[in-house]
C-alpha cells in the first residue's frame, strides 16, 4: 500500500530516475571500497611471504654499516 502511495505521488520519468540514481551513486562507492580493500588483502599477502626475505637485506646492509 505505501508503495502504491510513493508511486501516486511521482508525476514524471524525471523523479523515477533520480530515484534510482542516488541507488548508482552508492553502488559505485561501495566498488571502490571493495577495490581498496583487494589491494590491501593483496599488499599484506605479499609483505607477509617477503616480510623475512626484505627483512635479511635490511640486516645485512645494517652489519656491513
Amino acid at each position: 500500500m505505501k508503495m502504491h502511495i510513493m508511486l501516486s505521488r511521482l508525476q514524471t520519468g524525471k523523479e523515477v530516475k533520480n530515484m534510482f540514481l542516488s541507488k548508482e551513486k552508492g553502488q559505485g562507492l561501495i566498488e571502490y571500497a571493495l577495490i581498496i580493500v583487494l589491494v590491501s588483502i593483496v599488499v599484506i599477502v605479499v609483505l607477509a611471504l617477503l616480510g623475512p626475505a626484505i627483512s635479511n637485506i635490511f640486516q645485512q646492509i645494517i652489519d656491513t654499516i
